[in-house]
């Protein structure tokens, strides 16, 4: 039994499981709207949000060295420094007076092929 284990496993082991979410997580901020299985924005949603809230608040920190330890732990989990940049110079001022809820889910149907439910997961405007 899987009781309290956080996270989906998406049929993937460790290593192919994290490199999907964060490539999921890159062509979110990148594009700003991606069209994927429900599952699997379900799994990177939470985590997309982390980020955008990370961002926040290492714009509004005083300290240098806040804003770069934010800009690090950023960097940490995305790997792409043009990604953090673009989540720190223009993703992150979007929301600075939102308190949460950045993404919208927003139901497709069925895929033709193995009839997975698809979703479009973008950033609020």
């Amino acid at each position: 039994m899987r009781h309290k284990i956080a996270g989906k496993r998406l049929s993937r082991h460790v290593g192919a499981r994290n490199a999907l979410r964060r490539i999921l997580i890159k062509q979110l901020f990148e594009f700003e709207r991606i069209k994927t299985t429900r599952a699997k924005a379900e799994a990177i949603r939470g985590q997309a949000e982390r980020l955008i809230t990370l961002a926040k608040r290492g714009n509004a920190a005083e300290e240098a060295s806040a804003k770069v330890h934010a800009r690090r732990l950023a960097a940490a989990r995305l790997d792409d420094a043009k990604i953090v940049k673009k989540l720190f110079d223009e993703i992150a001022p979007r929301y600075a007076e939102r308190n949460g809820g950045y993404t919208r889910m927003t139901k497709l149907g069925p895929r033709e092929g193995d009839r997975a439910e698809m979703v479009l997961l973008e950033l609020v405007e």
